[in-house]
């Protein structure tokens, strides 16, 4: 088991090319949403929301708002993955239903939402919250390649052109990672790393 999953993140590479003309079966996308919804979260507030795009004319414009970067263009579909910004407020009744599940007592999250308030008046919000979707995208990824698709994370893009694009309400919500996913129209080179003695300090 340790070894199948080790293969599965070595294989998984960012592909910069797509074959633009495959398309993914349904059930394999809504595996791939279904690792990223499964992933964990802070508080348990799963920031994140999943846009996906399927049809190429949103895809080729979402492109020109990536820096032109093809992968986008040509993948079968991109799973563009927004940050909850409002909706992680003290106040606001999505949090509350959220923060419910773990505190069915009333007084107990009352006194929950009480340290949530102090830790959100001290926190960037959009950078916390956009950080939570980086986990459930490494999570799609390594789901993606365990069976045998492709994709490539974007950090790279134009946050007001991707909003205006796809009429998101930046108030309410951020693009925190853009994911095209596929079949890759190469095979992925070696995997350069730096060695585990290089980046793990023991104490």
């Amino acid at each position: 088991m340790k070894q199948n999953l080790l293969d599965l993140f070595q294989r998984r590479h960012a592909c910069h090319l797509f074959q633009a003309d495959k398309a993914l079966a349904p059930e394999d996308l809504d595996f791939i949403l279904e690792a990223g919804r499964l992933s964990p979260s802070s508080f348990g507030l799963e920031q994140w929301k999943f846009l996906v795009l399927t049809q190429s004319a949103d895809k080729q414009a979402l492109q020109q708002a990536c820096f032109d970067q093809p992968q986008v263009g040509s993948a079968s579909a991109v799973v563009v993955i927004l940050a909850r910004i409002a909706d992680m407020d003290p106040d606001s009744p999505h949090l509350r239903r959220l923060m419910a599940r773990e505190y069915p007592d009333p007084a107990a999250l009352e006194g929950a939402l009480k340290n949530y308030r102090d830790f959100h008046a001290a926190t960037d919000v959009a950078a916390w919250s956009s950080a939570q979707c980086h986990i459930a995208a490494a999570n799609m990824m390594t789901a993606a390649a365990g069976i045998g698709l492709d994709s490539c994370a974007i950090g790279g893009f134009l946050p007001d052109r991707v909003c205006a694009l796809l009429n998101i309400d930046p108030a309410r919500e951020l693009p925190a990672l853009i994911l095209p996913l596929g079949f890759c129209a190469h095979e992925g080179g070696e995997k350069q790393r730096l060695a585990l003695d290089e980046i793990a300090e023991y104490r």
